[in-house]
């Protein structure tokens, strides 16, 4: 007799994909801290470019980590699209003068995680493993 454990199956199944989430965060703050000494100082102090700056560095050391755990590359230019995708938005009012740069930063950072999520929950199948 054969007996199965579904609740034990899906909990280790959430708790992989909750280690993918946390591994692309810890990444990207890797990302941040390591790769923003490369870049000229005087390009922080625009926020728009600070912006695009960080968002890049973010997304360089989380698409490194994606490929060092064999997603593929679909799936790693979707994410990286989706780091992108709040700034590029918010860009456009900060350019008009309707949103401040410390407002492109804070809210692009606070829509960039759960928009992280629902691709993760999108292609749920890519990040169980």
């Amino acid at each position: 007799m054969t007996i199965t454990h579904p609740a034990r199956s899906t909990a280790r199944k959430l708790a992989r994909f909750a280690g993918h989430y946390v591994e692309m965060v810890a990444a990207m703050v890797v990302g941040m801290v390591v790769l923003h000494p490369l870049w000229p100082s005087e390009w922080s102090a625009r926020p728009d470019v600070g912006a695009l700056v960080m968002v890049t560095d973010m997304t360089v050391a989380m698409a490194l980590w994606m490929r060092v755990r064999r997603h593929s590359r679909a799936r790693t230019a979707e994410m990286a699209a989706v780091m992108f995708l709040p700034f590029a938005v918010l860009l456009v009012p900060y350019w008009l003068g309707a949103l401040s740069g410390t407002a492109v930063m804070v809210v692009g950072h606070v829509v960039m995680f759960p928009l992280m999520l629902a691709a993760m929950l999108w292609r749920r199948a890519d990040y169980w493993h």
